[in-house]
């Protein structure tokens, strides 16, 4: 009839209902094996963290001297920029204008760590902490700066690269 009945042993059913967990368990560890990625090759991963960890430098050198025209130049025209204290900024020239009228000579950028992760087919996605420090009083920052979370996207055309999305955010200060 399909219903239990009570003359059934408890032991055995426990016994039964064990077995059935620990089958359903064993097989569930392949399949997640099966949708893992395999680490990414040594080579291949280091050639990609040189290749960030350049950007970075050439982008945030360009931000620190006000170099405006190299700081567009590594933009993609439909950049989107989420802020958490400014909100969303659409556009190169947007953020250009923004780094202008916001940035020049007032802050200064310094990287604290950075990850790089290949995206098949489009690029990398940067992510990392950096320090920001009024640049009218210290030419290094320190204690007087604050933090900041960061996630970029960065595309590969032809071998030409441009972030074409960045997520800033958990703006604090080190007061």
């Amino acid at each position: 009839m399909g219903t239990f009945e009570e003359s059934e042993d408890p032991v055995k059913k426990l016994f039964s209902l064990r077995n059935v967990l620990l089958l359903l368990s064993l097989l569930a560890v392949p399949a997640a094996r099966l949708n893992a990625q395999p680490p990414p090759d040594p080579a291949v991963q280091a050639e990609l963290d040189r290749t960030i960890s350049s950007l970075d430098s050439a982008f945030f050198d360009a931000y620190n001297r006000c170099d405006l025209e190299k700081i567009g130049s590594l933009l993609a025209e439909d950049l989107e920029f989420y802020h958490d204290q400014t909100g969303l900024s659409r556009s190169r020239q947007a953020t250009v204008d923004a780094v202008k009228q916001n940035i020049c000579g007032k802050v200064r950028r310094e990287l604290v760590s950075l990850e790089a992760y290949q995206l098949k087919g489009y690029g990398a996605v940067e992510v990392g902490v950096h320090r920001f420090c009024d640049a009218r009083k210290y030419e290094k920052c320190g204690k007087e700066s604050g933090l900041a979370k960061f996630v970029m996207i960065w595309q590969n055309k032809d071998g030409a690269w441009q972030i074409t999305r960045v997520i800033s955010y958990d703006h604090v200060s080190q007061h």
